[in-house]
């Protein structure tokens, strides 16, 4: 059985024809390594190194679990830090090679969303919410909330994706133009 990335499910969100291109027809993005993704990599070591022992009492962590890798029924990914915090809840934190800039993009709050169910697949926890480092803006962590209806859009979007894949099904573009300009998939994608 397949399981998806928060990646997946993100480029699903953005098109739902990068599951077409990619995963039905099987041609590949070639997008490179970017320096962010690269640099992000980088301080992502550096951070679970030096943090092993820091707990952010602030927001009430008890305990907290590095660099989990986690699989469930659909999903799998790598979370930064899972969190237990007082109330028994848990959440993920995710450091983030970038600037805050007063707005938390969809991609980030979807990545929180899958691991936040990946956490309550595997711990059997509830999550409420998620938290980011902006390592480029002095680390400043960011509260990020999740409710039932996030996490059921992210079910939903696998379910999809999963159908597309298994169907062989063409779906519908974006209905968002703007995205097509920057596309991987632009040259061979029916307008």
């Amino acid at each position: 059985m397949m399981t998806l990335t928060p990646s997946h499910i993100i480029e699903y969100l953005y098109c739902p024809r990068f599951t077409y291109f990619e995963y039905v027809l099987t041609i590949p993005q070639y997008e490179e390594k970017n320096y962010k993704v690269l640099k992000g990599r980088e301080i992502h070591d550096q951070k679970l190194e030096r943090n092993k022992e820091y707990l952010r009492k602030k927001i009430g962590v008890q305990e907290k679990h590095l660099d989990q890798y986690l699989t469930g029924h659909s999903l799998r990914g790598k979370v930064d830090e899972v969190l237990m915090l007082q109330d028994g809840s848990m959440a993920p934190l995710d450091y983030k090679f970038a600037q805050y800039k007063e707005k938390i993009y969809d991609t980030y709050r979807t990545q929180l969303i899958c691991y936040a169910l990946l956490i309550e697949e595997n711990f059997g926890k509830e999550v409420h919410k998620g938290f980011l480092v902006y390592t480029r803006s002095k680390h400043k962590l960011v509260e990020v909330s999740i409710d039932p209806v996030d996490k059921e859009k992210v079910v939903n979007a696998a379910e999809d994706i999963f159908a597309i894949i298994q169907e062989n099904r063409f779906p519908n573009a974006t209905k968002f133009k703007r995205r097509c300009v920057d596309c991987t998939y632009r040259n061979i994608c029916i307008k």
